[in-house]
């Protein structure tokens, strides 16, 4: 492993000409150790471990609390199919309707927002879990970095072995905090939030660090976050799935605090803030999907969440 911490970036095949930056103290980097501040990023099985010992220690009990209720909610597989079918055919059935959902919203993904990206374009996969995105993006042609906190070989990074099979070479993984990504300025072509942007404890410090890596003119993408026309909802929503959570798994993932659903007025937050402005998307996830208001209504129930895509792009 030291000679790993030593070795130049670009002599490291798994890291794919990636320019790095440390992300504990912002020094640009050609090596995997920081010559200001001797923190190392650790190659293990191709992953690139880049989270510092303090952000390790901030997120220790909300990595541990994830694992075990994705684990109980029976996400991975021991059966490559699994990954290999993601998002099209979820051959578990553990989770299907979740999966044909991220399926509408990847093919939108792709047809509409992607449509004038060409190929060989870096792609940012944040919040990758177990690569599913970044292989679909790898197979259309374009270059994806997978990046999430969860490294494990069911649900996180690990999980990415499967696609070795179907790619000539396999995609960059980095465990990696979305507030203080390893990478250089400006060398990604869009950024995509995958499913993750709600696990987000500061939005306005993400998106900032995010479109810190994106090139001018780059795309800042976030889908599959839960919106809500009323921040009461909102509230209510995390109240509910705290209970489940307890009495389904023991845990509240509560460790740390996410800011968990998007409402207009976050959303106008972050673009008075950073200077952007939000196209939104709104996929057709069909029929039983769009009628989940009236009958929520029927029922006297609260509002349920609406799953959109934004899109900005970075000003000069």
């Amino acid at each position: 492993m030291d000679a790993q911490h030593a070795c130049p970036v670009g002599e490291d095949s798994s890291l794919s000409g990636i320019r790095l930056r440390c992300p504990r103290c912002g020094t640009g980097i050609d090596r995997l150790e920081c010559p200001a501040c001797r923190f190392s990023i650790v190659i293990d099985d191709g992953i690139a471990h880049a989270l510092p010992p303090e952000s390790i220690a901030h997120h220790a009990r909300f990595i541990a609390d994830y694992e075990r209720i994705r684990e109980s909610e029976g996400r991975g597989s021991a059966s490559a199919d699994f990954y290999l079918g993601l998002p099209y055919r979820d051959t578990s059935g553990r989770n299907r309707e979740q999966w044909q959902m991220r399926a509408r919203s990847y093919d939108y993904l792709v047809r509409h927002l992607l449509d004038g990206t060409e190929r060989g374009s870096r792609i940012l996969d944040l919040g990758a879990g177990n690569g599913w995105m970044s292989y679909r993006l790898a197979l259309a042609g374009y270059r994806p970095c997978a990046v999430d906190l969860l490294t494990n070989d069911q649900d996180g990074l690990g999980a990415a072995r499967h696609y070795r099979t179907r790619l000539p070479k396999l995609f960059p993984r980095f465990q990696a905090e979305i507030r203080r990504l390893p990478f250089a300025d400006e060398q990604f072509d869009v950024a995509v939030f995958n499913a993750s942007f709600h696990y987000a404890e500061d939005y306005e410090a993400s998106l900032r660090e995010t479109l810190r890596c994106v090139r001018t003119g780059g795309l800042i993408i976030i889908i599959d976050t839960p919106w809500y026309a009323r921040e009461e909802s909102g509230r209510q929503m995390l109240a509910e799935r705290r209970a489940a959570f307890l009495q389904s798994h023991g845990v509240a993932v509560d460790a740390i605090t996410t800011l968990a659903y998007l409402t207009d007025a976050r959303l106008r937050s972050m673009e008075d803030a950073l200077s952007i402005r939000w196209q939104v998307h709104r996929p057709w996830y069909g029929l039983r999907w769009a009628m989940r208001p009236l009958v929520a209504k029927l029922r006297g129930r609260r509002e349920p969440s609406k799953f959109r895509l934004y899109a900005a792009r970075k000003g000069a």
